[in-house]
């Protein structure tokens, strides 16, 4: 494909690049390529030079023996060993790619340099190959290379050793079909015959990049995009990125296989269009049937390149949760069962004769429904919860479960555990995705712990509905709890440690109600997120005798904007008198709320805690609801002065009156790093 550039310019510029690179790969021939170094996040330009001389150690001719593995190849024919190849370090195809291969090259260049570096690291002849397609495997021995092709040129090896799905594939019949192929074969379709002397570690190496690229990297639309970038730091870099972020589970798995059905979904349309291009261009009359293909052909491009764009999301590490996210927050739910019956599943490893009794006894009583009860039993938690429909019950006995996936509730459900927090523990391993994902309108989780290893994102996420945590113990790797926007947390007696985030975060619009919880040994205990903008609603926020210690940050952290001027005589009159009244006529302090907009299942237990006297957390207490109150009253202002520049005087009361609903009563700060309360500036 043409790129446009003036060729005297092009061809001058090429001449120069590839002197560079000519110079660089002779030396990394010497050499020997990329060292076994461990994966790097951010993979640095300069090495010092005992990392280099490990990189050079890699594959070097200059000492005697392979330093490549062996391993035994699958099926049932005596196969000789092969190298192995397969488990490469992320930072090793990166530099391979980035130094040796494609360095600054364009897309439509990628074949012609990848050529030129097999010329000069892969054997031309003298080794043998296993020959592996979907149907058969057979071993041959190279001869020749066609380097242009990215082709060997190959002759069945003696004695013919052939193992196949099917059994036409006789001695006779390869040699035909190497016949029909002209005895070449892509280099893709070959894995090299181990050798001790270590005199085909980089063809084997060499090998392994061209599959590796042309199987992981490269896509067939690739060659027809834009040619004025750099084609590694544009395509190569964030594809290789996402390949080991998705084999060490850093990707959530719902969106690994969101990307994997979206560029199944690409090749497929894009094929479509090149055999659609391949009629018109074929045809030379002007008939309706053509004008119709060129239609379809535009939609089709339309499609594909939706397709690029969201891959391209997924694919750059910024960018892919604000995608990823989407895919919990649209969780549907399965409603009521079909038969209209509820089920109680009951969790166990193994279900003791005394332990049944127990159950019998406390929860599986008739008397105690009124009815007969329908009873499933599972083994693992995940299982149980994936089975369930609209007002089923899951009880997890006394044990240590060990799930691999992600409780995706979008039913109002009941998960409870039989016992002490302690005794009924459920761990995940698995870095991408979250623990907990929480959309259904009423779930209530109860007497379990909760145990992150290894994780990149939350413990529990409640994206929609009301989610009531009691009696829980979180043992926290990344985010501990997150109340996203519309959603709802009731956290109750319950314990929360270990985030190096914050132990709850609060979005705008959300409602959370803390009752006597420990929150304790995060980065910050727990984080309010910005609600200034006018787009956002003002959160609920309850936080009775709850115990914030031990925090690295803040035990409340307020994340807000920098206070614009039209504002800042409203914070300093709210600094001088915080319970001047609001623009719709309402008071804020700390305990300056009226009963009958808290839950029904919090009215008691604030009536108690009211009636206390005031310790001596009670300046926090009030520094915190103060500061949110005056919040909440900047956003009310803002709102009035956008309404007043509208030309509306008279705005509607209950958008007027909006404000942060805070009780901060009876909580408890100690040791906290930066102290009791502070706020983010941005």
């Amino acid at each position: 494909m043409a790129d446009g550039r003036p060729q005297s310019g092009a061809a001058a510029g090429e001449e120069t690049r590839r002197d560079d690179r000519d110079r660089d790969q002779a030396a990394a021939a010497a050499a020997g390529g990329a060292g076994p170094q461990e994966r790097a996040e951010e993979p640095e330009a300069d090495l010092p030079p005992e990392e280099d001389d490990t990189c050079s150690d890699y594959g070097s001719r200059d000492k005697p023996g392979t330093a490549l593995g062996r391993t035994v190849p699958d099926g049932n024919v005596l196969f000789p060993d092969i190298f192995q190849t397969d488990h490469l370090l992320f930072y090793e195809r990166f530099k391979a790619y980035q130094d040796y291969i494609l360095a600054d090259c364009k897309a439509s260049e990628v074949k012609e340099f990848t050529a030129e570096y097999l010329e000069k690291v892969l054997e031309p002849s003298g080794w043998q190959a296993i020959w592996r397609t979907n149907v058969f495997e057979v071993l041959v021995e190279v001869v020749d290379v066609e380097y242009s092709a990215l082709k060997a040129v190959v002759q069945l090896s003696e004695p013919f050793l052939c193992e196949s799905q099917v059994s036409t594939f006789t001695l006779e019949c390869m040699r035909e079909l190497l016949e029909l192929k002209e005895h070449q074969i892509p280099l893709q379709e070959l894995w090299a015959v181990y050798d001790e002397s270590g005199e085909f570690d980089q063809t084997a190496l060499a090998i392994e990049h061209v599959r590796f690229f042309y199987k992981c990297i490269w896509r067939t639309w690739d060659e027809e995009e834009e040619d004025d970038f750099d084609y590694f730091v544009r395509c190569v870099e964030p594809r290789l990125r996402l390949h080991y972020d998705i084999l060490e589970h850093r990707v959530p798995s719902g969106l690994v296989a969101d990307y994997q059905n979206l560029l199944s979904q690409c090749e497929e349309l894009y094929r479509k269009f090149l055999n659609l291009r391949s009629s018109i261009s074929s045809s030379d009359s002007d008939s309706e049937v053509e004008n119709i293909s060129m239609v379809e052909g535009l939609k089709l491009y339309e499609k594909i390149e939706h397709l690029k764009q969201k891959l391209k999301l997924i694919e750059n590490p910024l960018l892919r949760y604000v995608f990823g996210y989407q895919k919990y927050s649209g969780l549907q739910a399965k409603g009521l069962r079909p038969t209209g019956t509820k089920i109680t599943h009951v969790v166990s490893s193994t279900m003791m004769a005394s332990l049944l009794q127990s159950l019998i006894r406390d929860k599986l009583c008739p008397e105690s429904y009124g009815e007969e009860l329908e009873i499933q039993f599972h083994s693992d938690p995940l299982a149980a919860v994936n089975a369930c429909y609209e007002g089923d019950t899951v009880i997890i006995c006394p044990g240590r479960y060990v799930v691999d996936g992600v409780f995706c509730i979008a039913d109002s459900i009941e998960l409870e555990g039989y016992g002490l927090p302690d005794d009924i523990v459920i761990e995940k391993w698995g870095k991408g995705d979250n623990f907990v994902d929480c959309t259904g309108a009423n779930i209530k989780i109860s007497s379990l712990k909760l145990v992150q290893h290894d994780a990149v994102e939350g413990i529990l996420n409640v994206h929609h509905g009301k989610t009531t945590l009691e009696n829980c113990v979180l043992q926290c790797e990344t985010t501990g709890i997150t109340v996203r926007t519309s959603a709802e947390l009731l956290m109750k007696n319950s314990d929360l440690y270990g985030a190096k985030g914050a132990g709850v975060e609060i979005y705008p619009g959300s409602t959370c109600t803390l009752l006597d919880n420990g929150i304790h040994h995060c980065k910050e205990g727990i984080l309010i997120k910005n609600f200034l903008d006018e787009n956002y609603d003002i959160p609920k926020i309850t936080m009775v005798n709850n115990m914030i210690h031990n925090n690295e940050g803040y035990g409340v952290v307020l994340v807000k904007p920098t206070i614009s001027s039209d504002v800042k005589d409203l914070s300093a009159e709210k600094r001088e008198g915080n319970t001047q009244p609001h623009p719709g006529g309402e008071r804020v302090c700390a305990e300056g709320f009226r009963h009958e907009e808290l839950p029904e299942c919090v009215t008691d237990e604030l009536e108690l805690y009211e009636q206390a006297e005031i310790s001596e957390q009670t300046e926090s207490n009030y520094e915190i609801a103060n500061e949110l109150g005056a919040t909440s009253a900047r956003k009310s202002q803002m709102r009035k002065k956008r309404l007043s520049e509208l030309g509306i005087t008279e705005a509607d009361d209950n958008l007027m009156s909006q404000e942060m609903f805070v009780s901060i009563v009876g909580n408890q700060f100690k040791w906290n790093g930066k102290g009791s309360f502070g706020t983010f500036l941005f």
